[in-house]
């Protein structure tokens, strides 16, 4: 070859390498990136001021195989993977509305494989998707209402339709068109049932209809036709019956989650027992029965995950017979609220084989024995352990050398375990999230090397028998801290330390223990403190002018100490607070009239020395619940404003120097329950529109008094094969704590008792107390029209006139006090009709005539309910006759006036009776003498 042939084979083979590397610079079809442009602008109409796929086609970045969620094949460089997941919405106006995407967009993607859409508001398509490639559908999350077409993608394999509101059986038939098809998710679509269909498409090997509302019961027939299934999802629905005996035949089965339905009878032992491909069972919240050896699945070699936590603890769990060794090394096993090994409770004995275990839940199943601590040394890969609720015994024991590095979930409390918690555990477990050992027996003092744990977020030590002081290094160290609870303890010392680095706290409860000393403001560091209880210890100085710097601050308990002075008007500045405790301290002056607190719900201001008028919290939202203010000097009428706390269930202002009329505003509370107005200086008539209130009347509840102890709750990212095959089983549970106020709590006296009612009994509890103050007049006969109330009392008072015949429609009546007042006539008979009465009382007034016959509840009251009623008569008095007794000497303080009605009325009544009997004695001399013979 000459010299001018080479060098035109050199130009030609430069101009044709130039080419090639520019045309390979683009790096994929030039169809396919102008139909990427297509569907960019499909994504991000005019209006839309947030642009989707801002990178493609910007700048000189025009290989599309590089642009954000595009994949291209590395040979042919055609796409092959589109994730368009959560694109459409504007994160400048937060605008979300629901379209149509026309399915011709995807035309130039020849070899596209996998494609998704989920989250992104679609309603429906436009036209047919064509891909004669297409494997993966992910449409998850959206607004659709039917299954679009997809008969013409005969290569479809997985289809994800979870979270959207189908909730039409005719959907399935548009599944049947898809051959092929193995992997269906159909989880939390609304479906109400199972369609025929649905079984025909025998090709499936996963299905997952989790979260629907599917009743009825699983067929045999239908369920069986799936030969080839090898992942069931049905959890979270209300399939019923007993399990289906079919799924024996299910060979190639490896998932069974069935938890969170109404399956009922036994759980057969041989049903598992040829399901030898099996790796993953759920069977939990059913409501199983009868008796199941696990030992049936001891020829189950690939089992790692078992979870059986019952639902109704009907279930009897056999693990120790016959003796049997597992061929499996679990990595999860959860078997809870079960009657495990009767009668021994024994803990199962074939964990000791078991050293590959990440989660293991026993809890609430009465198990004795010593707690197995040797769980967390035999499994050095064990992340969550919860033994809570058992009668487990012995001491917490680990060894010093052993370290777990996984640990972030211990919980052994509610057992009977003694000793002193190791004080080398923060050593052993470094990285634990969440420990509770409360409500066991242990003692001694808390271990400094807690302090060590800096990743721990929950710590809860309550109510066992720590003494000493709380190690500084614990309020030092623990820097993730963001609930601790060390009530019920014999703790002593400073309560809180001059400083602390718990800048993560949320809660804190510190209650019931013998703290002692003014509460320092070491807290300061705790700025998004939300929980705070110190109550029941000895706790003295002012109120801390401190709490005002704590914005986020809801609950807050100082109730039981000797806190002495008056409130700083900063406390107002706790704008969210939601419960306050007060109560049994010594704190006077006047309550700084917070308008701010809108979100007050709660407020116990009992036994103080507060006084001038009623506390006034801002009425704007109407979240008062509860107002206990008794035992202070509060003092004038009840304010007009009153009837603004339309959510008001709870009113006790028993014990204070409050005067003037009952007010007719409290009418207005349509949802009171409580209503005590005892031991004030009330006069004049009870409003007879009282009756208007339903007092305990049935009615919708909200979450009022609702309360939760700390607790926990799982989670487990669980995905059919197709989806997420990456998914490890050690990645199935997640753990998550919640916290909660403390309890509503409060006292009234029913039955003659002062009687504390607590939580959820608030909501079945309804009574009136008006005694003990200066109430003159009749009785309201529309008082009988309070139907569901429990408890009236009206004593000691100046009431006069009769008892109303209406108070035989007071059904649920309990307890029914109308002594110490000056009522007249007769017991009305058709008082007998109350049956639930057990309390009744109607002693010292002016009452006449004969007692009701001893029937039914008035058979158990005996003759105090009625002394002090000269003109009485009847049984139980003494042989039937009226009785004379002289009023006792202890009488209830009361400040009556000299010219009292109800004492003059009485001694007239007395005299009268004294003089009427005089005079018929001299008479009866008289006639005695005259009728003897001279």
């Amino acid at each position: 070859m000459d010299s001018f042939s080479v060098l035109v084979y050199w130009v030609l083979f430069g101009s044709l390498s130039i080419q090639l590397e520019w045309y390979g610079s683009l790096g994929c079809i030039e169809e396919e990136r102008i139909g990427l442009l297509r569907l960019k602008a499909a994504f991000n109409p005019p209006n839309v001021t947030a642009s989707a796929f801002s990178s493609w086609g910007a700048g000189d970045n025009m290989d599309c195989c590089k642009w954000e969620n595009v994949r291209c094949d590395s040979t042919t460089k055609r796409v092959v993977q589109l994730s368009l997941k959560d694109t459409k919405y504007d994160t400048a106006t937060k605008i979300v509305e629901r379209w149509y995407l026309d399915f011709s967009l995807f035309l130039p993607f020849q070899e596209l494989q996998n494609l998704s859409l989920a989250q992104n508001f679609l309603q429906g398509f436009h036209g047919v998707l064509r891909s004669s490639k297409l494997q993966y559908l992910d449409l998850h999350g959206n607004g659709l209402t039917e299954i679009p077409p997809l008969g013409a993608v005969q290569s479809l394999k997985s289809l994800n339709l979870e979270f959207n509101p189908l909730n039409n059986l005719s959907t399935f038939q548009e599944l049947m068109k898809v051959r092929g098809l193995e992997t269906l998710n159909m989880a939390y679509t609304r479906l109400r049932g199972i369609s025929q269909s649905l079984w025909t498409i025998t090709s499936l090997k996963a299905i997952s209809l989790r979260g629907n509302h599917m009743k009825g019961s699983l067929s045999d027939k239908d369920l069986c036709k799936l030969r080839n299934l090898q992942e069931l999802d049905l959890s979270h629905n209300a399939f019923e019956g007993i399990l289906p005996l079919c799924l024996s035949n299910l060979t190639s089965l490896r998932v069974l989650e069935l938890s969170w339905n109404l399956f009922t009878g036994s759980i057969p032992s041989n049903l598992f027992s040829n399901l030898q491909s099996l790796e993953y069972v759920s069977l939990s919240y059913n409501h199983f029965g009868g008796s199941v050896s696990f030992s049936s699945f001891g020829n189950n070699s690939r089992l790692q995950v078992f979870e059986l936590d019952s639902h109704n603890k009907e279930l009897n769990v056999d693990t120790e017979s016959p003796h049997w060794n597992p061929l499996f090394q679990l990595k999860v096993f959860r078997l809870s609220n079960c009657i495990l090994n009767k009668p021994d409770r024994k803990v199962p004995s074939f964990l000791w084989s078991q050293h590959d275990l990440r989660v293991v839940n026993l809890s609430d199943n009465g198990m004795r024995g010593e707690a197995p601590t040797w769980l967390i040394k035999n499994n050095s890969k064990l992340e969550f352990l919860s033994l809570r609720n058992n009668r487990l015994t012995g001491e917490f024991s680990l060894h010093p050398d052993s370290r777990n590095l996984d640990m972030f979930w211990l919980d052994a409390s509610g057992n009977q375990i003694q000793g002193e918690v190791p004080y080398f555990l923060g050593s052993v477990l470094p990285n634990m999230l969440f420990l509770n050992l409360s409500r066991n027996a242990l003692g001694g003092t808390i271990p400094a090397s807690l302090g060590d744990l800096r990743k721990l977020k929950s710590l809860d030590l309550s109510n066992n028998n720590f003494s000493g002081e709380v190690p500084e290094h614990l309020f030092m160290g623990c820097v993730s801290l963001r609930f601790l609870k060390l009530s019920h303890n014999n703790l002593q010392g400073q309560l809180l330390p001059g400083k602390s680095n718990l800048t993560e706290l949320w809660s804190l409860y510190l209650d019931n223990n013998h703290f002692f000393g003014e509460l320092s403001h070491g807290l300061h560091n705790s700025r998004y403190l939300r929980w705070l209880d110190i109550s029941n210890n000895n706790i003295s100085g002012k109120f801390p002018d401190w709490i005002s710097d704590f914005e986020y601050l809801s609950t807050l308990v100082l109730s039981r100490n000797s806190l002495e002075g008056t409130m700083p008007l900063g406390f107002c500045n706790v704008t969210r607070l939601r419960f306050l405790d007060l109560s049994l301290n010594n704190l006077t002056g006047v309550f700084p009239p917070c308008a701010n607190l809108s979100s007050l719900t709660y407020l116990h201001l009992q036994g103080n020395e507060f006084m001038g008028p009623l506390p006034y919290i801002s009425s704007m939202t109407s979240a008062l619940v509860t107002m206990d203010v008794r035992d202070n000097k509060f003092s004038g009428e009840i304010p007009r404003w009153i009837s603004s706390y339309l959510n008001l269930r709870v009113l006790l202002l028993k014990g204070n120097s409050l005067e003037g009329s009952i007010p007719q505003e409290l009418c207005q509370l349509k949802n009171l329950s409580i209503l005590d107005l005892s031991s004030n200086k009330f006069s004049g008539l009870i409003p007879s529109c009282l009756h208007r209130i339903p007092f305990g009347g049935k009615r919708p509840f909200d979450d009022t008094f609702y309360v939760q102890e700390l607790g926990w709750t799982t989670y487990r990212s669980f995905r059919t094969y197709s989806f997420e095959c990456e998914v490890q089983i050690n990645q199935y549970v997640q753990a998550d704590f919640y916290v909660s106020d403390v309890q509503e709590e409060i006292e009234f006296i029913s039955k003659s008792r002062l009687e504390s009612y607590k939580g959820n009994i608030l909501y079945y509890i309804s009574g009136i107390d008006l005694s003990m103050n200066r109430l003159t007049g009749p009785i309201p006969t529309e008082l009988g029209k309070l139907s569901s109330i429990h408890t009236l009392n009206l004593s000691h008072n100046r009431l006069t006139g009769q008892i109303p015949t209406t108070f035989s429609n007071l059904h649920e009546i309990q307890s029914l006090d109308l002594s110490h007042n000056n009522l007249s006539g007769e017991i009305p008979i058709e008082l007998i009709s109350l049956n639930f009465l057990s309390v009744f009382s109607v002693a010292y007034n002016n009452l006449s005539g004969r007692i009701p016959d001893r029937k039914a509840q008035f058979a158990t009251f005996e003759d105090s309910s009625y002394v002090g009623n000269p003109l009485l008569r009847g049984p139980p008095l003494e042989k039937g006759r009226t009785r004379t007794v002289e009023l006792p000497s202890a009488q209830p303080t009361m400040d009556f006036e000299e010219n009292d009605p109800f004492k003059e009325s009485f001694w007239w009544s007395f005299t009268g009776s004294y003089i009427g009997a005089f005079i018929g004695v001299l008479f009866f001399l008289y006639f005695y003498f005259y009728s003897l013979p001279r």
